[in-house]
């Protein structure tokens, strides 16, 4: 499995989470990831507000270009997960439920997270980093 990186963002388009798989690509500042997350937030909305189907919910869910895959999956609160990966990799939909339900298993039942803050959860990352990056 190829992913290259996975940003979690919150209702209000920030921030929450960011982590690179893969170590050959270029780094970006913290403050890029920040206007990437609320640049990509501002294109959802849009992009569910311009769609043709009536009531559909969601905005720009896959963008796919020769370089890489963007997936993007929103939970019914929100909370958006956008996983890169390499363009020819299948099922980065499945991929993206995993990375979902890890969230929810080590998150959001974690006590002392508060909800739509940056994720410090060290068994969320453990699990994370096994399932994308299996040895």
């Amino acid at each position: 499995m190829v992913i290259l990186s996975l940003l979690i963002l919150n209702k209000a388009g920030g921030l929450i989470f960011q982590r690179d798989f893969n170590e050959g690509l270029k780094k970006l500042s913290s403050n890029d990831y920040l206007v990437l997350a609320g640049t990509f937030h501002g294109v959802h909305a849009i992009t569910s507000r311009i769609s043709p189907v009536r009531n559909s919910g969601g905005g720009l869910e896959v963008l796919e270009s020769d370089r890489f895959r963007m997936q993007c999956f929103q939970t019914l609160t929100g909370t958006k997960f956008l996983i890169f990966a390499e363009p020819n990799q299948p099922n980065i939909d499945v991929v993206v439920k995993r990375v979902y339900e890890l969230y929810a298993d080590y998150v959001m039942k974690n006590p002392f997270y508060q909800i739509e803050m940056p994720i410090r959860c060290e068994a969320f990352e453990r699990n994370l980093v096994a399932y994308i990056k299996p040895k």
